[in-house]
């Protein structure tokens, strides 16, 4: 594949607007192509996978991939012989490398494992870049919110998870460290501070932009309410989490400005932007969805699927094709009043809860977030879910990796959680060990790692 610069990328991206159906498909079709015979050549996990796939074939033909298979091939999959998992994980160890490039070639993300362990994911520069240029042609719904944002001084700043290599923490670190004169433009402050440190950190950066975690973005209404918050945004986006249109309306309400969100993953980037319509339109010019059923069949228009099958066609280096993602959508063909062509899905709004602490009679709310990040950096636990239950008793429920001692695994997660909590205040939390295991909702079969069930 040809190197692709960042003004390419902005340029395939409008190009993209200007073309027929028909111009769009034979695209596509070639960009596919062009992938798989790539990784027959370089990719010796693809190659056996793909060993009776010849020229000619549909998408359909070629069999799904999922995490815990390519993980395990992780050597074997990506289609470059210069760099090993075991370099990548070293280099993670090292969290000054957030933002930096592995080999000065590659840059290095993580997924939030919320399905078992993360995802390593390795984008070249051209990946980095249809990236960029995706966000930048088509992440603001409305001209007239990005004109604002321009005029407002183009001042952005992001509520993430920090502390590991996730895709918006160390994308902006990586523009900061890229272009250090821009640190008056970009910003980020944890979503695993207290409340009172980010209303600060946003006070002083006073951003044109705010963007964040839903649910982080929920706590900063009331303090922009009292006063204690003073920024005065012109957009709002929002993403890494479900948005609700009763939140998307309480802050708009409380900031005065827009709200968006987008629907997008570490795998794929940005896989749909918002339109005016509040439709996620796909970016089907870079990025294949597929809606399945649990067997990998296809699911008709206006049916929710049980997951997603999804087809990079710009990662050569770590090509992701027909790969499981655990989201439900409806897919959606019928016209848009705005206009904009391409498909557009129905999200299943799943959320993490709010949980709220007493302590000398004052009330701390905390984002699932936070406690979402404090945990699931626990090696040896597959999957987790704390329940609260008034009072603040908190009861954890933990799925151990093979060979790994529950017991062992709570200890460790009790003293990490303790400490969190009393980062924030919160120092009478009780936190007691279940027999249970993490458990789907009987009814829905959603699954919740961080539940209010105050009784």
């Amino acid at each position: 594949m040809k190197k692709i610069s960042l003004m390419k990328a902005i340029w395939l991206c409008y190009r993209d607007k200007k073309m027929s159906d028909s111009e769009k498909t034979r695209v596509r079709a070639e960009r596919l192509n062009r992938l798989v015979a790539h990784v027959k050549q370089n990719s010796p996990y693809y190659r056996e996978h793909y060993q009776n796939i010849g020229e000619n074939f549909n998408l359909s033909d070629l069999p799904p991939t999922n995490k815990v298979d390519l993980m395990a091939h992780f050597d074997d999959w990506i289609t470059t012989n210069d760099i090993t998992l075991n370099e990548i994980e070293t280099f993670m160890m090292d969290l000054d490398n957030i933002g930096r490039k592995i080999k000065g070639k590659y840059l290095v993300f993580t997924t939030s494992g919320s399905t078992g362990n993360p995802l390593v994911a390795l984008c070249d520069q051209s990946t980095n870049n249809v990236m960029a240029g995706i966000n930048m042609m088509r992440s603001f719904a409305r001209k007239a919110d990005f004109m604002s944002f321009l005029k407002g001084g183009g001042k952005a700043m992001g509520v993430f998870a920090t502390g590991g290599f996730y895709l918006g923490n160390s994308s902006v670190r990586a523009r900061l460290l890229s272009m250090p004169w821009k640190k008056r433009q970009f910003g980020v402050t944890s979503a695993l501070y207290p409340i009172a440190r980010i209303v600060d950190d946003l006070n002083a950066f006073k951003p044109t932009m705010l963007g964040g975690y839903p649910t982080i973005l929920e706590l900063l209404i009331d303090e922009q309410k009292s006063g204690r918050l003073k920024i005065t945004p012109v957009i709002i986006m929002t993403g890494g989490e479900y948005l609700s249109d009763q939140l998307r309306d309480a802050l708009e309400a409380a900031f005065g400005c827009p709200v968006q969100t987008s629907y997008a993953c570490t795998e794929g980037g940005t896989i749909a932007c918002e339109c005016p319509e509040k439709h996620f339109h796909i970016n089907d010019d870079w990025i294949i969805v597929e809606p399945v059923d649990h067997q990998n069949q296809p699911v008709p228009d206006g049916v929710q699927s049980d997951k997603i099958l999804i087809t990079n066609l710009y990662n050569y280096t770590q090509p992701f094709i027909r790969y499981e993602v655990t989201d439900r959508v409806v897919m959606h063909h019928e016209p848009c009043p705005c206009n904009n062509p391409s498909p557009w899905l129905t999200l299943e709004g799943r959320t993490d809860d709010i949980l709220t602490f007493y302590e000398n009679g004052k009330i701390i709310k905390i984002p699932p977030l936070a406690i979402y990040a404090t945990l699931k950096e626990i090696h040896g636990i597959l999957r987790f879910q704390l329940i609260a239950h008034g009072q603040n008793s908190l009861e954890l429920r933990i799925a151990p990796n093979i060979g790994d001692d529950p017991q062992n695994l709570f200890e460790v997660a009790q003293k990490n959680l303790s400490a969190f909590l009393a980062n924030h205040g919160v120092t009478t939390a009780h936190i007691f060990f279940s027999d249970l295991t993490p458990m789907q909702h009987p009814q829905s079969g959603k699954f919740k790692h961080i539940i209010n069930k105050t009784e």
